[in-house]
């Protein structure tokens, strides 16, 4: 132990030593103004004063992203005097009369065969005529909830408009009934009965309403446009006929409007579901939102990439796109409460979902 001490001290007294030095911890500002000026002077240059200004329309790096956050929202069609309806009408009466005639002449005749026989025709007439009651019942409460939701945002921005507390209240109960039905609700229903004696503006209020019941609807809404948009984008593109394709984005359709009209409260039947989608569709043929091709691929996704995009790859992602403008609007239709406190869903929300390998995105991170 000894000697090994000896050897360090040998070793710390043979280094060479320094005197010491004294400095200062604030930065020399001299130098540093010295560098600025050397960096920015420069002698002067002449340029060339043709200079072309570039609309955004034109720019491509900003028109689709304008584009696609500028949708318009989806409103319901007017309800417009139709001589078809008339028409329509009229012959399903003459029809109903001929049906009518048909079962009167067919129960005599089986009463002149036979009574039981002319009973039982009367018991099956009667459980038929009772169960298409029951059918029309529902398809008309289905299109009473479906003009329930669109009166509900007609009088929530005027009762946000006219500043009245009660009408907001009004507004938010009715909200607040119409969406009972989902569990994911209940939170916000009960932060909402903790405020009724609170003092909140109209619009405060309505805002409140928004966040709280339509908040995680709407997460729900994005999540059911995005697997929508993700299935029809994969079977589209692994499909071989074209005939397939077009079946499953239709029956897709169908079903992703049908769930948005459930989840917001809307629940129609059969005829409230033709009637909302064709008010789907008139908007997207308004817009022009149908007319969807290789623009708005080499657009979106770039001139360069969209040239490396196998044809079928590319159709996937178009399909997946257009799906999800049809989940928009779907949801700006069955949305009970206009978008005012939350943010609209647009385009660029799914783009980097449906083709994570394209833009960089992963579930697990970023490229």
């Amino acid at each position: 132990m000894t000697k090994r001490t000896g050897q360090d001290e040998t070793s710390r007294a043979s280094a060479p030593g320094r005197t010491p030095t004294a400095f200062t911890v604030e930065p020399d500002t001299t130098r540093i103004e010295n560098r600025r000026v050397e960096k920015t002077s420069r002698a002067p240059r002449s340029f060339s004063g043709e200079i072309e200004i570039v609309p955004d329309e034109r720019d491509p790096f900003t028109g689709a992203a304008s584009e696609a956050e500028s949708l318009p929202v989806a409103l319901p069609r007017r309800r417009r005097f139709s001589f078809a309806r008339i028409a329509i009408g009229a012959f399903g009466f003459l029809l109903s009369l001929a049906f009518g005639l048909w079962v009167d002449r067919l129960i005599r005749d089986l009463f002149s065969r036979a009574d039981w026989l002319g009973y039982t025709a009367i018991a099956v007439l009667a459980v038929g005529i009772s169960a298409l009651i029951i059918a029309v019942g529902r398809e008309v409460a289905g299109l009473y909830r479906l003009d329930a939701v669109q009166n509900l945002k007609a009088d929530a921005q005027v009762a946000a408009s006219s500043m009245k507390r009660k009408d907001a209240t009004a507004v938010v109960n009715r909200l607040s009934s119409l969406v009972a039905h989902r569990p994911e609700t209940a939170r916000g229903r009960k932060t909402l009965k903790s405020v009724e004696e609170d003092i909140i503006d109209a619009p405060q209020l309505i805002d409140l309403a928004e966040r709280e019941l339509l908040g995680p609807l709407d997460i729900k809404a994005r999540a059911l446009i995005l697997t929508s948009s993700k299935r029809v984008s994969v079977v589209t593109a692994v499909s071989p006929r074209a005939l397939v394709d077009l079946a499953y984005v239709l029956f897709e359709v169908v079903r992703l409007v049908r769930a948005m009209a459930e989840l917001y409260g809307g629940r129609p039947g059969s005829l409230g579901m033709l009637r909302l989608l064709k008010d789907v569709f008139a908007h997207l043929a308004v817009t022009g939102s149908i007319a969807i091709g290789d623009g708005l691929a080499q657009q979106v996704l770039g001139h360069g990439l969209a040239a490396r995009l196998s044809s079928r790859l590319g159709e996937g992602v178009i399909n997946g796109l257009m799906t999800a403008r049809i989940g928009i609007a779907a949801m700006d239709l069955c949305r009970p409460l206009p978008f005012r406190a939350s943010k609209r869903p647009g385009i660029s929300d799914f783009i980097g979902d449906l083709t994570p390998s394209m833009t960089g995105k992963s579930d697990g991170g970023t490229a």
